[in-house]
Formats: C-alpha cells, sequence, structure tokens
C-alpha cells in the first residue's frame, strides 16, 4: 500500500468513525476461511459493516477523528477489525452468538454514544444494552399499562352495575 493509498483509507476511516455512534473492535485471528466467510455473511445479515484494518492506520483516523478515543488505543494490538453498526448491542449479539461455535471473535473494545467500553469482559453487558426501539417499546407498555388497567376496572365494574339494576328492575314490589 502507498503512502497516499494509507491517508486515503485513514481520511476514508475518520470520516466513518465521525459519522459512527457504534462501533467495536475485535480480534478474529486465528478463523478459518469458512468461518471467517460465516461471520462475515453474519455481519451482513445483521446490517453490521465489519472491516479488518491495520492498527497503526486506525489509530491515525481515531486521532484525527472527532471525539476522544484515548482509551481505545490500548486495545489496537495484534489483529483488529472494525464492526460499524446502528444498534449498540447488534454487533455484542452476533460475537455472542458466533463464538457458541467458535473461540474467536474476542471483543477488544466498543464505542456506543459516548460511552467505551474496553475487553472481552464487557460482552455480556453489552448483549444486554437495549436498543432506543427497545426502549420506546418498553416506556410505551409501561405507559399503556395504567391506562389498560382503568379500562378493564371501568368495563368490569358497568357490567355488574349493569346486573345490579337488571336484578333491581325485575324484582317484585
Amino acid at each position: 500500500m502507498t503512502k497516499e493509498e494509507k491517508n486515503q483509507f485513514v481520511d476514508d476511516l475518520t470520516v466513518k468513525l465521525n459519522n459512527a455512534n457504534i462501533f467495536y473492535l475485535a480480534d478474529i485471528a486465528g478463523l478459518d476461511a469458512e468461518n471467517s466467510s460465516k461471520l462475515r455473511r453474519s455481519c451482513f445479515s445483521g446490517n453490521i459493516q465489519m472491516e479488518v484494518v491495520k492498527n497503526s492506520l486506525l489509530k491515525k483516523a481515531l486521532e484525527r477523528a472527532e471525539g476522544n478515543y484515548d482509551e481505545l488505543y490500548v486495545s489496537l494490538k495484534g489483529n483488529t477489525s472494525i464492526m460499524f453498526a446502528e444498534t449498540g448491542n447488534g454487533p455484542a449479539k452476533l460475537i455472542k452468538e458466533f463464538r457458541k461455535k467458535s473461540e474467536k471473535p474476542i471483543l477488544k473494545g466498543a464505542f456506543i454514544d459516548q460511552a467505551i467500553f474496553i475487553g472481552d469482559a464487557n460482552l455480556d453487558a453489552l448483549v444486554a444494552l437495549k436498543s432506543k426501539e427497545e426502549l420506546i417499546g418498553d416506556i410505551i407498555a409501561l405507559l399503556q399499562s395504567p391506562a389498560k388497567n382503568v379500562i378493564s376496572a371501568l368495563q368490569s365494574s358497568g357490567g355488574k352495575i349493569a346486573g345490579i339494576v337488571k336484578t333491581l328492575s325485575e324484582r317484585p314490589e
């Protein structure tokens, strides 16, 4: 790769980092061609963009990008691939699912909406993160619950009152 190509790659990666709220760094070294292909297919079907990058070029891109990524520099050792996603827990779920059949990929670090997670020990916490849509759904369900209870109580009470009125009206005087 020539110096111009490297600079262009770093510039392109910097733009991606600036536009991304979520990215994961993973180690996929040691995956054979078949498993590597399966991982890429899983990423594609999960709407996750994965690229293998050189650590030195990724570090330059992180330095040029807007934001503070200093904590991620310690994870730039060995083989590194970067995963860009729309949902915060998408790559974590993919990694966890893939590791049921293989030892790799190993989570090196993650950047999710200004929060940085370092190390594979954070994988379970990242899987448990809820996406924006899931949180909105939970909030709507919580808001609907009291209204459903009130409507249910009114409907059942209305039936009881109607029954009582009917019984009273049919009663001989």
